[in-house]
């Protein structure tokens, strides 16, 4: 008889990659912020890069497929939707399913904004909306040395989420 891994039953693990080009004509969501004097960044809905990377590592962690699954980019509903209501409701499925996240690591790929200075404010914002202590979530910022796409044309964000069994 197979012998499970013992973290298989009560513990998960799940990565997730979002990137958006930037669109001067739209305001900055990032980690669920409003960033000023920046431009924003194209998408279906609010373009957040980094909360789209998060839900897609909570979902890939408890088997729930994607964001484009649980918001499909060719659904009105999801037109200039706010990425915070987004991941809100990733949560609830994953409550729904009998898990619930239990760390966060994301990392922010951009020339600008200094994430530095939000990192704070993202941290807080971004616990809140999982439901977990802030000591559970890490957010970096690192830059490609102005070189591709997310040195010149937009942002990229990846993220590793932990989950476990409620």
């Amino acid at each position: 008889m197979p012998v499970e891994p013992p973290t298989a039953a009560g513990e998960r693990t799940g990565i997730g990659f979002d990137a958006h080009r930037f669109d001067p004509a739209l305001p900055l969501r990032l980690g669920g912020l409003a960033v000023k004097g920046e431009p924003g960044l194209a998408g279906h809905s609010d373009g957040d890069a980094a909360l789209h990377a998060v839900i897609d590592a909570l979902l890939g962690a408890a088997g729930l497929g994607d964001i484009g699954s649980l918001y499909p980019a060719d659904d009105p509903r999801w037109q200039d939707a706010d990425s915070a209501e987004l991941l809100r409701g990733a949560v609830d499925r994953l409550s729904d399913a009998g898990w619930h996240p239990s760390g966060i690591d994301l990392a922010i790929v951009a020339q600008r904004p200094s994430i530095a200075e939000l990192r704070d404010e993202m941290v807080k914002r971004i616990a809140g909306l999982c439901g977990v202590d802030e000591a559970a979530v890490s957010v970096k910022g690192t830059t490609s040395d102005g070189l591709g796409f997310a040195g010149n044309e937009g942002i990229a964000a990846f993220a590793v989420a932990a989950i476990a069994r409620a």
